[in-house]
């Protein structure tokens, strides 16, 4: 594809351009392919932040679409909410959301790929048809898909902005001082082990808003609402102020007396405009058996 820049345009950067200029393509997917040196402005690849100029050539290539090369798998799914466009799905414990290494059958694509037919998003790829966000195997709780790019495309722009309402819900050890409190500390990579997370000096802007639900012996149950989202972003923000989540073997070495999989954390209120009827829709997704459960206990 190739476009001019016309003088509306001038001084925006190119990854903003770009999704005005073709239907179907997100700012992310367009980062990726700036990344990849597949983007060029006047004949030469240019960053990100390159700010257009009027009368600037852009050409870049889409790669086609292809076949996933996963299967369609009949597990049961727990849905919250779903219409033509999109489908809220409040995923258990232990499930994947999507394909990648050591994790190629069994996950909620696997599932939806099987109650959606072909009507998913694919606008991330072949692997991840209709995934527009994810929450990690052991967090349970909501996840939403999309059925076509159009609606891809408007979810995904107000995860960018920070304008979807996601509020978690979550055990951490400690007794929490504190009813309410933001924890505003950057994450990126932990620089000792990258399949961790830690708050970084150089890392993304994170902010996490918490508040007291009610206080145990030795345990807290608290209300997360996140105004960004990092990966582990609750579970790193919490230990770094003292209070690592319950079952998180990841960041924290405490024990417990409980037999728990992974990290006590739910994500229960998810709320948006729709892509279609501009209305907001706010959807919740029940506390798990073994959440309840474990509350009855600490009483």
């Amino acid at each position: 594809m190739n476009f001019i820049i016309s003088e509306d345009m001038e001084g925006e950067r190119i990854d903003k351009c770009i999704p005005l200029l073709a239907e179907n393509v997100t700012r992310s997917y367009v980062s990726k392919l700036i990344k990849d040196g597949k983007v060029l402005i006047n004949g030469t690849a240019v960053k990100a932040s390159y700010n257009v100029k009027e009368g600037d050539e852009v050409v870049f290539e889409i790669p086609p679409a292809y076949a996933p090369d996963i299967e369609p798998e009949n597990i049961p799914l727990d849905i919250i909410y779903e219409d033509e466009d999109l489908i809220i799905v409040n995923k258990p414990k232990g499930m994947v959301v999507h394909p990648a290494a050591g994790h190629y059958s069994g996950t909620l694509v696997n599932a939806l790929m099987y109650h959606c037919g072909s009507s998913l998003s694919g606008i991330n790829g072949v692997l991840r048809p209709g995934i527009v966000h994810r929450i990690d195997m052991d967090t349970t709780g909501s996840v939403i898909a999309c059925k076509n790019d159009f609606s891809h495309n408007s979810i995904a722009e107000q995860l960018k902005e920070h304008s979807i309402t996601r509020c978690y819900r979550a055990l951490v050890i400690g007794r929490v001082k504190d009813d309410e409190g933001t924890i505003d500390k950057p994450i990126g990579r932990n620089p000792n082990d990258r399949k961790k997370m830690a708050v970084t000096v150089d890392g993304k802007h994170a902010v996490t808003h918490y508040k007291v639900l009610e206080r145990f012996k030795d345990y807290t149950y608290i209300e997360c609402r996140l105004e960004t989202g990092r990966t582990h972003q609750i579970r790193v923000h919490m230990a770094s102020i003292g209070y690592p989540l319950l079952g998180d073997s990841v960041y924290t070495n405490a024990k417990w007396p409980f037999n728990l999989q992974g990290q006590c954390l739910h994500a229960k209120t998810l709320g948006f405009m729709h892509p279609r009827t501009n209305e907001y829709i706010e959807t919740d997704a029940p506390l798990p058996e073994y959440f309840e459960h474990l509350l009855e206990i600490l009483k």
